[in-house]
């Protein structure tokens, strides 16, 4: 009789176990020539007319020819250059799926250098709450090359973002972040957003309650993959002409329910 209940114990365990695993819904190994069109899409030009620079005064333009972005031993290059005619040049991808909730985690090895500004981040498709910043930004790693080694985990909303100065961000210090491959992740709910490197919790933000001016993240977001050269930020203490090309290689991109 004992043996039956240990028995049944371990198998309600099991299952209960099985049930709590993540599985895996979507993922890039960028093990093929080519880039997957069908799970990818370019985001070209510099947003002139209507949003030069991005609206940060950043000083690349997104292209989609080789030098700027393609698929090397396995891995996603995205590549900064300088450039006679268009100042720099660099590249943008956006996932074409969009995710509500879950894991969302992308091993990458990082530029460096003064003017680089490579991200890994999350925007709505649908702006339910209104333009920028209303409907939410999820910056699951940003980097600035006149802060080495420096990575960044932030969110914006109507009510926390840096043009007002109140953007709910937290740092962490890796070491050799554009010499190794390091793993940028968030574990996105309902209650909260939670930011990781290497499986070592930084950063973990709450749903306050207060609605989507606090927290809009109650809707599917897209993730982009980009570097961008100068700007306010990435270009706070200048660019240096000396360190281009200058990428950031992807090892995969992982995305569990």
């Amino acid at each position: 009789m004992r043996f039956l209940v240990v028995l049944t114990l371990l198998f309600l365990f099991s299952f209960a176990f099985k049930q709590n695993e993540e599985e895996l819904i979507w993922s890039d190994e960028f093990n093929a020539e080519q880039l997957d069109t069908s799970k990818w899409k370019f985001n070209l030009g510099n947003g002139c007319p209507t949003n030069c620079g991005f609206g940060n005064n950043e000083l690349q333009t997104y292209t989609k020819d080789n030098n700027n972005v393609r698929l090397e031993n396995g891995s996603l290059i995205i590549e900064a250059h300088a450039s006679d005619s268009l100042k720099y040049t660099s590249a943008k991808l956006n996932s074409i799926e969009d995710w509500k909730y879950g894991r969302i985690e992308v091993r990458v090895k990082l530029p460096q250098g003064r003017g680089t500004w490579p991200a890994v981040w999350m925007m709505p498709k649908e702006r339910n709450y209104g333009g920028w910043p209303k409907s939410g930004e999820i910056d699951i790693m940003e980097h600035v090359g006149y802060d080495q080694d420096v990575i960044h985990g932030t969110i914006h909303t109507e009510s926390f973002n840096h043009i007002i100065g109140t953007q709910k961000g937290k740092t962490i210090k890796i070491d050799n972040v554009s010499n190794t491959f390091h793993v940028y992740s968030i574990q996105w709910t309902s209650d909260a957003i939670t930011f990781y490197v290497d499986g070592v919790e930084y950063n973990h933000i709450k749903n306050s309650g207060n609605g989507p001016k606090e927290w809009p993240f109650d809707h599917p977001f897209y993730l982009i993959l980009n570097i961008a050269v100068g700007g306010d930020w990435g270009g706070k203490k200048g660019v240096d002409d000396n360190i281009w090309p200058q990428k950031m290689e992807i090892d995969y991109v992982r995305v569990y329910k």
